[in-house]
């Protein structure tokens, strides 16, 4: 019997994108799509990629005979969706906005949210009933830092360089999104200040709860529409062999992150569930590079990565996906 999965948000970005893993799922059935903006309208004509693939269209109510909900949604529109949409307790929640995966707001009425990074809480999210789906920088950090975190071996400010695609600014236009600003454009937000610095902080203090070094975010806006890169580097006493063993040993076990000895660039994990590491070694500093499309490891793919957990299902399943390389 397959998975009945529900979404809501379904004419976003990451909506499309849930849509175009599952629809290709040997494991579930997509049960319906919300969008209130949208009810009555064929999916493929808003997600005009799918036609051919489905025929369901866009709904506005909420049916709750299904076993997992994906709310595509936008920060803080999660908690009043379910403030004004009471989900019963038997329904799987997956969430990709920011309202509840730090530990402060990680519950709900009668709801609680693991925080669903499978390189960090795997066994958590195999036994979760709800998960809060990491932030996209988050995830492509954290993936650079777990391995030392989890050694104990953060002990001196981290520098961070990251740069988003502009897919990572949701669909909604604005001014930073316009075609003729973003092209042939480079700019920094919120340095030193992203939100996404929180959950950075609270997944190292897990692996290393006496870390007190700062993380120094630069967040960039990139010229292109999918994926990021974060450049970090630290002082480090580890060898260059020393730190690539720690790292190999670390992701080991997991299926979607790989240490990369050679140089790594964006374009091998476009359209795809993976996370590549590289590091480098120059003089006293370990040199990070990690990489990742912030539409499928760092939000859908993800999502559909802990779904799997969650329902005992190959790590893998609906998510082997070849890069969009050429």
């Amino acid at each position: 019997m397959k998975i009945k999965a529900g979404i809501i948000g379904g004419a976003g970005y990451t909506g499309g994108e849930m849509l175009r893993i599952l629809v290709n799922h040997p494991n579930v059935e997509i049960a319906f799509v919300n969008s209130t903006s949208n009810a009555g309208n064929l999916i493929s004509d808003v997600h005009t990629d799918l036609i051919g693939d489905t025929d369901l269209k866009f709904v506005s109510d909420i049916p709750q005979d299904i076993d997992v909900l994906f709310l595509c949604v936008g920060h803080g529109d999660a908690k009043k969706f379910l403030t004004a949409n009471p989900i019963k307790d038997n329904i799987k929640i997956i969430d990709l906005s920011q309202d509840f995966r730090l530990h402060a707001n990680a519950s709900f009425s009668t709801k609680d949210f693991v925080y669903g990074l499978p390189e960090l809480n795997r066994d958590k999210i195999k036994a979760a009933k709800n998960i809060a789906n990491p932030g996209c920088f988050a995830t492509c950090i954290q993936l650079g830092l777990l391995p030392l975190a989890a050694k104990g071996l953060i002990q001196n400010e981290v520098h961070i360089n990251a740069t988003t695609g502009s897919t990572g600014a949701g669909q909604s236009l604005s001014t930073t999104s316009h075609f003729s600003w973003r092209n042939n454009n480079l700019s920094i937000y919120k340095a030193f200040e992203h939100q996404h610095l929180n959950e950075i902080s609270e997944s190292l203090l897990q692996l290393q709860p006496s870390i007190s070094e700062a993380l120094n975010f630069i967040p960039q806006r990139g010229a292109f529409t999918r994926g990021i890169l974060a450049a970090m580097y630290l002082e480090s006493d580890l060898s260059l062999e020393e730190a690539q063993n720690i790292y190999e040993a670390y992701y080991s076990a997991h299926p979607f992150t790989h240490v990369s000895r050679k140089n790594i660039d964006l374009k091998q994990v476009v359209n795809t569930n993976k996370a590549l590491v590289h590091l480098e070694k120059h003089g006293g500093k370990l040199f990070i590079i990690s990489i990742i499309d912030n539409l499928l490891k760092g939000a859908s793919g993800q999502a559909v990565q802990n779904m799997n957990l969650m329902f005992g299902l190959d790590e893998t399943a609906g998510l082997k996906l070849k890069a969009a390389y050429f």
